[in-house]
């Protein structure tokens, strides 16, 4: 088990206040939220992913001092995370307010915190192994002093650990160079299909796909489609459309970082691309079928949902 890959994930926790609102309020204005949640949320929801998927988890983040980091640390225990990083004693973490339509589509108004303060010396306590598995979120890159010290530590990673960078909803703030170096030392690009498009300036997500799988010769791409499934595209190959399952959609918080959650620990198991990112396709789908970010299903779960589901489909 010791060597095992794991997944070490620089995607910062925040604890999410989650309000489900029938319209979200003008400027000045009041609505009544139905329901509420406060829960782990932000990178959290990519790693409990993984975890529920058998695969040892580190947060590779900076939690604080305070309510909200005595809740995010509860919940890093109860999916077996490790959270090495000396948490800052000044701070508290940060939070998120999600503003959650009928619909499913989710608005954001974040407020950082000790996540925010992550040092060099922290990142390069770290023991990564050769095997293991990097996550890199566009939050990571955005701003100037965190970017200089991320940006800096996956440069000096051996070459065999694998490093996964979603730009996630700002990709469009992210500093052209800091897109560029993260994207060059980047093993795999995970993106939904507007993210894609904005990089390549194209309008075709499967093309996009393609395009970026050739930016270099190290990278491959998967793009998040929605209830189309997603796109696989393998360095310098052409894309291939992974179709996706139909589920009822609750609320689409933390749908993409479940995604890729369950993808990289399918791919740390040995399957190959377009089997894990068919697995995620399901679990990504199952967790959008209630309220609420971090819900990733557990494995055993996600295959009996495949498995009624494939029986669903076919004929009698």
């Amino acid at each position: 088990m010791s060597d095992a890959p794991r997944l070490l994930c620089l995607d910062t926790v925040l604890i999410d206040v989650a309000l489900r609102v029938a319209v979200l309020p003008q400027r000045a204005g009041d609505v009544l939220a139905s329901e509420k949640l406060v829960t782990t949320g932000g990178g959290f929801n990519a790693m409990s992913a993984a975890a529920r998927h058998n695969m040892r988890v580190v947060y590779a983040g900076r939690l604080g001092a305070g309510p909200f980091s005595s809740l995010a640390a509860t919940a890093l225990e109860t999916e077996h995370i490790a959270a090495p990083i000396e948490p800052n004693g000044a701070l508290d973490t940060g939070i998120c307010v999600v503003l959650l339509e009928p619909d499913g589509e989710r608005s954001f108004v974040t407020s950082p915190g000790a996540e925010a303060t992550l040092r060099g010396s922290d990142l390069e306590a770290l023991d990564v192994k050769a095997n293991d598995y990097v996550l890199v979120s566009g939050y990571n890159i955005m701003y100037p002093e965190l970017a200089k010290t991320v940006l800096a530590w996956i440069a000096r990673l051996a070459p065999e650990v694998t490093v996964f960078f979603d730009p996630a909803t700002r990709a469009v703030d992210i500093p052209k160079s800091n897109l560029d170096a993260v994207i060059e030392r980047s093993n795999w690009l995970l993106c939904n299909a507007f993210e894609a498009l904005t990089l390549t300036q194209g309008d075709d997500a499967i093309e996009a796909a393609a395009s970026l799988a050739s930016r270099n010769d190290t990278l491959d791409v998967l793009v998040r489609r929605g209830a189309k499934g997603c796109v696989v595209a393998r360095n310098h190959q052409d894309a291939v459309v992974v179709e996706g399952f139909a589920t009822t959609v609750v609320d689409t918080t933390g749908a993409g970082d479940v995604h890729n959650g369950v993808f990289v620990a399918e791919l740390a198991s040995g399957h190959d691309a377009f089997a894990a990112a068919r697995w995620a396709n399901a679990a990504a789908a199952m967790a959008i079928s209630h309220f609420g970010p971090a819900t990733g299903p557990r494995r055993d779960d996600v295959e009996r949902w495949i498995a009624q589901f494939n029986e669903r489909a076919s004929p009698r």
